[in-house]
């Protein structure tokens, strides 16, 4: 089940499922570790009279629940709207990880919807995996000690500790409480007991374990309201989480809430933006998408691909990891945006993870250790060969000048030259194709293949480009020359050996065999796009023109959902073999760039705003965006969120304004001449010889 309604402060993430079921809470990083293994932990109702004068119990994840999960507009604290006609219950609810602190605040305003005074319960459960294992956890109920406030629960192992605490009106401290173990020998959990209103109030328990807590309503009024607060603080010790609980019960969790509020909506509006005419739909998708993109990136550096624990059911792994080319994109998009600060901390950690010859791997964990990979060190003869993806390496220096350009942050990026960009680019010039002096094979962006893909070759052009702006900075002349050359002899090979001229478009990419020679592969792949995205070819240019014809005609899905799938026959999560894949955010975002990159007149952008209103139309109603959708329904497929889709809509989006701003200064100064420099997809054009252009 797609994950809804992330919330996170860069250390504390917290996921829900789209039954309001609190799924995942990380902690101490983006990612890692996962302390309920992304299970379900249960939230259950109880109330004394439904009306008929018996009482009656709900779990949250019933289908007779009315559910409306959205956040409160800019900020990172949500507003869930839960009613259920058989409880005679309607609720307002309210979640928040606080920014500066990880603590979890959850705030309920419980409304009666029957005549009739009635006690309501609710029963909250955690299934706890502490560091990512139902191995050796411990959870006790702690009382109160003299002067030592307790009446809360605990659940820790080595230096993993939590405290789960409420409030009622004045009165802190949990109402009842279960801790009990779970699955072994047949045993379901704590939440189980719940469901006649009343818990066994077990003190303690260990080993494979979950508890579970309650909160009494008593007397809630005939058609009146209730509210109550339930908070979780995370620590390295049993003092630590003491301590954040008593400043939550000096403050009050109330004022943890609206501090937050207001950080993130001050956040989301740092800078001042002229919208042009942008619909208030897409600019609140535009925050939105912002603010999930902060929930994923790791105060220590790393951007996640995605924390939805969901995905374990394909692979036995995750996408909590660090994709380098994901994050470089998605550093793009918040550079862009005005928040320099996640690219400092990214780049500060690909110095560190960077190998010594000037690439970088697969994928890495939150804390930059590599992650588990499918690549492999030896081809299927046991001849070596370099186990990465090429864009991964190349990217990350183009998202490094981007940077640059946006801020002119000198003595930051000075730190980078040797040990990052100086190693990449000679990597870049060494590593290429002998026969065609495009870049060296490795597995393409989907991961699926190993050859010389479209994309990579546009993405090791822009890096190539980069490198060579940071070499004349710096004033090394003589190797900007030899980057500048290596990027002019990558272009135009793959005019020479990519282009599949019967089919009228570049090729997804070519096979390179045991002699060094080559075949072309001419699935029509999105990623193509990648040839203009990156600034290589112009969006105008014949052989994009009709490139990005064959994408519309072969990956534009012709049913009522519509989008573009990542190429023909896409196999990864297909539903159906009537179409030819799933529809995909980023693709079809692809598409929109190009419609933007190419048009003359404002008539030109329509379609692109048709496809931005798209991605709108088909995110949750919180306004997450999945990886890819259903092509019959429209349901979120794969991970949700994924942070590439929100990243990719933050940069169409800021290219569409700015591209209409263009158009609209133009008509006022009536001067078509006029040339203001644009947005590519994913950065501007850079640092192109005369003889590139």
């Amino acid at each position: 089940m797609p994950r809804d309604l992330p919330l996170g402060n860069g250390s504390m993430q917290i996921n829900f499922d789209p039954r309001y079921n609190l799924r995942d809470i990380f902690w101490p990083h983006v990612g890692k570790e996962n302390h309920t293994a992304g299970n379900i932990n249960h939230t259950g109702v109880w109330v004394s009279d439904d009306g008929s004068g018996q009482p009656a119990f709900a779990w949250f994840e019933d289908a007779e629940w009315q559910r409306d999960l959205r956040y409160r507009d800019e900020t990172m604290v949500t507003a869930v709207t839960m009613q259920n006609d058989r409880l005679g219950l309607h609720l307002l609810c309210e979640d928040t990880v606080d920014f500066d602190r990880d603590t979890f605040i959850r705030h309920f305003v419980v409304h009666n919807l029957r005549d009739i005074q009635r006690s309501v319960r609710f029963f909250f459960h955690y299934d706890w995996y502490i560091y990512g294992e139902a191995v050796g956890d411990t959870t006790y109920y702690q009382p109160t000690h003299g002067s030592r406030p307790g009446e809360f629960l605990v659940a820790y192992k080595s230096n993993r500790y939590f405290v789960l605490n409420a409030q009622v009106g004045r009165k802190v401290g949990i109402s009842s409480w279960a801790n009990g173990v779970k699955g072994v020998g047949g045993l379901l959990g704590t939440w189980k007991d719940a469901e006649d209103g009343q818990l066994a109030c077990g003190n303690i328990a260990q080993g494979s374990v979950d508890c579970t807590l309650g909160v009494h309503l008593d007397n809630v009024p005939a058609g009146g309201t209730v509210t109550f607060y339930h908070w979780l603080c995370a620590g390295y010790s049993f003092q630590d989480v003491e301590r954040e609980d008593r400043r939550v019960r000096e403050r009050g969790p109330a004022s943890f809430l609206e501090r937050t509020a207001n950080y993130w909506h001050r956040w989301a509006n740092k800078l001042p933006m002229d919208w042009a005419d942008l619909p208030a739909d897409l600019i609140t998708a535009y925050k939105r998408s912002l603010l999930v993109l902060r929930t994923q990136v790791d105060d220590h550096g790393a951007v996640i691909a995605s924390t939805d624990y969901d995905i374990l059911t394909f692979a036995r792994d995750s996408y909590c990891y660090m994709w380098p080319r994901d994050a470089a994109l998605v550093i793009y998009a918040l550079d862009e945006a005005g928040f320099q600060d996640p690219a400092r901390g990214l780049f500060t950690l690909i110095a560190r993870i960077m190998r010594p010859e000037g690439y970088l791997l697969h994928k890495y964990d939150p804390e930059g250790a590599l992650g588990s990979s499918w690549h492999p060190w030896a081809d299927s003869k046991g001849n070596p060969q370099l186990p990465i993806q090429e864009d991964e390496t190349a990217l990350i220096i183009y998202a490094m000048w981007h940077h640059y350009e946006k801020y002119h942050d000198f003595e930051f990026v000075s730190q980078f030259y040797s040990r990052v960009i100086k190693a990449a680019g000679d990597f870049m010039v060494s590593y290429r194709h002998l026969a065609t002096r495009l870049p060296g094979p490795s597995h393409d962006l989907w991961e699926e293949r190993r050859g010389i893909s479209s994309f990579t070759v546009g993405a090791v052009w822009a890096g190539l480009t980069a490198a060579a702006n940071f070499a004349e900075m710096f004033g090394d002349l003589n190797l900007a020359d030899e980057y500048r050359t290596a990027a002019r002899e990558i272009k135009n090979a793959c005019v020479r050996f990519m282009f599949d001229q019967e089919g009228g478009y570049f090729v997804r990419q070519l096979a390179v065999h045991d002699d060094d020679t080559t075949s072309q592969d001419c699935t029509v792949d999105a990623s193509a796009t990648g040839l203009f995205q990156f600034g290589m070819f112009a969006a105008d240019d014949p052989l994009i023109v009709s490139t990005m014809q064959a994408i519309k005609e072969k990956l534009v899905i012709p049913t009522p959902v519509g989008g573009v799938a990542r190429y023909q026959s896409d196999y990864y999560q297909r539903v159906s073999q009537d179409v030819t894949g799933n529809p995909w955010f980023i693709c079809t975002l692809w598409l929109a760039d190009y419609y933007i990159a190419a048009a003359r007149n404002l008539a030109e952008m329509e379609p692109a705003l048709d496809l931005l209103h798209w991605v709108c139309q088909h995110s949750l109603p919180s306004g997450v965006l999945a990886e890819q959708i259903h092509p019959y329904t429209g349901a979120p497929l794969s991970v949700s969120p994924l942070t590439w889709s929100h990243a990719a809509y933050v940069t169409t989006t800021l290219r569409y304004v700015q591209k209409r701003q263009t158009f609209f200064l133009q008509a006022k100064i009536g001067s078509s001449d006029l040339k203001i420099k644009q947005l590519t997809p994913a950065g501007p054009v850079i640092g192109m010889g005369e003889s590139d252009r």
